[in-house]
């Protein structure tokens, strides 16, 4: 019998602090305290510092390198070129696209700001002055940004190193400027409905280039252990175990023998997921010299030469009876990559995810084709807060969603409606060949509409176009309609991997005597919460408490394999290895009960902390108990100690979705703009802890609207970054933030352990889509049709002054 004061079931179940508590984040302590461990307060005995020399322009033959003034100045230890790095094999590197590219400019260079030298100094303001006396003698070359002319005939041949050939890592190439072509779904079948159809909407939609800009940029420290031939690596890397291996394959280093770190990571969104020149030549600096090498690049630098997002032009072509049922989809996109092919998407998806592009809709027919082409733009191509993709489907679908509207002249929001997948058939199989798990859209679209009154803002709306008419007002409203669904948790390992490794995910548990444990996990966080909520998950699977249970990550030295954190994996494939682990545990641990309290196995029940016997509440055994026993005491036929592992490779992908309302007031005259309110309705499945939920999405939103208002990466003519400091490139602040109001309806996955779907990325996903539509709705009564991204306050008035509305 056990001696402790009476305590009832539900207060245990608070105690533990699980799956549905609004725990604080448990990680917010050192960072508010200015205790957080960067990249950058690295510091190592002997540490030399890199710098770059960059290229000025976008498409140049690099004719010579000059050193001899850079290695004249004091401090100078070397200065790397691509003749010294070719001996190596190092010059040239694979992407995880499949494709190569340059470490430091062979021959010539294909972007502005693409890395020319390496120089390494004792101080890393002597480095950056020593980049500067570089002289590099550059042949100018012509110059290709816009992706349609890239594939004309007479275009610049930028990819020399490819010339002649007529494959690629995924299929044919039809022009020396061509990556490839991917396509998915049904091409005759959707010609052939699209072609007898009673409606059809057209349009050319293009998802902007932008940039996931983190607060944090990138950078590395590399120290090369010459005595043990141990290479460590500090750096922001969202995939410190896909990092090693790339390492391993380009140094030659057995795996064994590199140990990668991830420490705090001030934000990444996508942006360090790939490897970058600056990774490869801190390590080959740091081998040459035997010190260890730190890089950092600068917001410039990072703006404009690590990987940007999105670039994608979507043409569009919808199908619909005149009641408005939409029968058949077809997409081609073309989409810029830039200089190389560093897109981080899953070998088998070159267009990453895009194929979910039919969205929350049932669609009996769909299409789509994806031209990759190379331009005389910076690489990459990064699932910037979306899971590969998803953004721009989300974005495409949405956005042709209101042109059909237009075309059958329905409301928009009854058009949806008329559409959704219903909740009886799920799991639906999409016509592109997705499964989805489970939805109640109809469901979440009712609450949205209502939590808006959104009747009322429709009758709100009409009177004011009315009242602009009479000249009694110069501001318009708009409503941005959204219903998105995204793809995420990559992923199941017969459909998903990186370079060859399947996009599995890991967790280790070890509890201790006393009765805390540590969790290892193969995934980083970059502010996700992961040390908060995979602990809630544990403490409901395991019966601790969550604040006796650390987290431990991004150390591939402590760490179990796994592919790291993007694409809103953590929760859907992470989380799940950690649920599973912790089943193992209480497998383990009912035994143990069992034999302390001489019953057999099946004649217990788990209750929230505690083994009971079935019929006698009163005889249970903590999982305290239980964790103290597995150590000091000999229990036949089992191990001592109460440890798991578990590697989790997921059956299926999870398919979170939301409702999204933006009511937006644009003034015609200055085409500034006021959010008078955003509605975010998010169904995640289950919910882990609702307050880390509602940030995700408050900081999603956050990105939408920059995304959607104002943010862009934008080149001229002869392929000069426009947008390259924070003067230029919008990161809204406090007084530009909207308020939001969050929501929420819980359908959980019929497949995760927990039930739970992820949700860090579906802000971002169905946030941009709002923003715009809400400024398309309210032109839409003057005819307004489409109009690119970003909606900033000089295109908006642009808008106003073409359909004559602004003097």
């Amino acid at each position: 019998m056990n001696e402790m004061a009476p305590i009832s079931r539900e207060e245990r179940a608070q105690n533990l602090k699980g799956l549905g508590c609004s725990r604080k984040r448990v990680e917010d302590v050192r960072f508010t305290q200015g205790k957080g461990n960067y990249v950058d307060d690295i510091k190592l005995p002997g540490m030399l510092y890199g710098d770059f020399v960059r290229s000025p322009y976008a498409h140049a033959r690099v004719k010579s390198v000059d050193k001899s003034a850079a290695l004249a100045l004091p401090g100078v230890v070397a200065v790397l070129t691509a003749e010294d790095l070719a001996p190596l094999n190092l010059h040239w590197m694979p992407t995880l696209a499949g494709d190569k590219q340059m470490v430091l400019a062979d021959g010539k260079v294909l972007f502005q700001g693409q890395e020319v030298a390496f120089v390494v100094a004792n101080d890393r303001y002597v480095a950056a002055d020593a980049a500067e006396l570089v002289v590099v003698d550059y042949e100018e070359l012509p110059v290709v940004t816009d992706p349609f002319k890239a594939l004309e005939p007479g275009a610049p041949v930028l990819r020399e190193d490819l010339e002649g050939q007529t494959s690629g890592a995924h299929g044919e190439r039809r022009h020396h400027n061509h990556i490839f072509l991917w396509e998915a779904g049904d091409r005759q079948a959707t010609e052939e409905v699209i072609a007898s159809a009673e409606v059809v909407a057209e349009e050319m939609i293009y998802y902007h280039r932008t940039h996931p800009c983190p607060l944090e940029t990138c950078g590395c420290v590399a120290s090369m252990d010459a005595v043990n031939g141990k290479l460590t690596v500090y750096g922001t890397f969202q995939a410190p175990h896909v990092v090693r291996t790339v390492a391993s394959l380009l140094s030659g280093i057995e795996e064994h023998k590199i140990r990668v770190v991830s420490p705090d990571i001030g934000g990444g969104f996508g942006n360090k997921v790939g490897v970058y020149p600056g990774y490869v030549c801190s390590i080959v600096a740091s081998i040459v010299t035997g010190k260890p090498v730190k890089w950092i690049e600068d917001r410039m630098e990072n703006l404009t030469a690590t990987a940007f997002a999105r670039d994608y032009w979507m043409k569009g072509r919808i199908s619909a009876t005149k009641e408005g049922r939409i029968t058949g989809l077809a997409c081609h996109v073309t989409a810029d990559h830039g200089a190389f092919d560093a897109c981080a998407d899953p070998t088998k998806f070159p267009a990453g995810f895009f194929h979910i592009m039919t969205g929350s809709y049932d669609i009996p027919v769909a299409h789509v084709g994806v031209d990759g082409v190379y331009t005389n733009k910076a690489p990459g191509g990064v699932a910037y807060r979306c899971s590969f993709r998803v953004t721009e489907a989300a974005y495409f679908i949405e956005r042709m969603i209101e042109v059909l509207a237009i075309e059958l002249g329905m409301d928009a929001a009854e058009l949806r409606a008329k559409n959704f997948i219903r909740k009886e058939q799920f799991p639906y199989m999409s016509a592109l060949g997705w499964e989805y798990d489970s939805g109640d859209y109809h469901t979440a679209w009712n609450k949205a509409l209502a939590a808006i009154g959104y009747e009322d803002l429709r009758r709100e709306q009409a009177e004011r176009v009315e009242a602009f008419r009479r000249g009694e007002t110069r501001k318009l409203i708009g409503i941005g309609l959204t219903h998105f669904t995204e793809i995420v948790g990559a992923g199941p390992v017969k459909n998903c991997d990186i370079l060859g490794m399947g996009m599995f995910d890991s967790c280790e548990i070890r509890i201790h005597p006393t009765g805390s444990a540590v969790a290892r996990l193969g995934t980083i966080s970059q502010g996700q919460g992961h040390a908060t909520t995979f602990a809630q998950i544990l403490a409901s699977e395991i019966g601790l408490s969550a604040d006796s249970i650390t987290i431990e990550e991004g150390d591939t030295d402590t760490a179990p394999y796994g592919l790291g954190t993007y694409g809103s994996r953590s929760t859907p494939v992470a989380g799940a290895a950690a649920a599973m682990a912790g089943r193992k545990i209480r497998a383990k641990a009912q035994m143990i009960a069992a034999y302390l309290l001489e019953v057999h196995d099946g004649d217990l029940v788990w209750d929230v902390d505690r083994f009971v016997v079935k019929g006698a509440p009163e005889r249970f055994k903590t999982m305290k108990e239980i964790a103290y026993a597995s150590y000091n005491q000999a229990i036949p036929g089992v191990e001592p100690g109460l440890e798991a592992v578990s590697y989790y490779d997921p059956p299926n992908m999870t398919y979170p979705f939301g409702a999204y309302v933006c009511v937006m007031e644009l003034d015609v005259d200055t085409g500034g703009h006021e959010i008078r309110q955003f509605y975010a309705l998010d169904d995640c499945g289950t919910r882990i802890n609702p307050m880390i939920i509602e940030g995700q999405v408050h900081g999603g939103l956050t990105e939408a609207y920059a995304i959607a208002m104002a943010q862009e990466i934008a080149y001229d003519e002869i392929g000069n970054v426009k947008t390259a400091t924070l003067m230029d490139f919008f990161l809204p602040t406090s007084f530009e933030t909207p308020h939001y109001t969050t929501d929420f309806t819980e359908t959980p996955s019929p497949h995760h352990p927990i039930g739970a779907k992820g949700v860090g990325e579906s802000p971002n996903v169905g946030g941009v889509p709002a923003f715009s539509n809400a400024v398309h709705d309210a032109f839409r009564p003057f005819g307004l049709r489409q109009a690119h991204m970003p909606h900033d306050h000089w295109r908006v008035w642009k808008i106003a002054r073409d359909l004559g509305l602004n003097g």
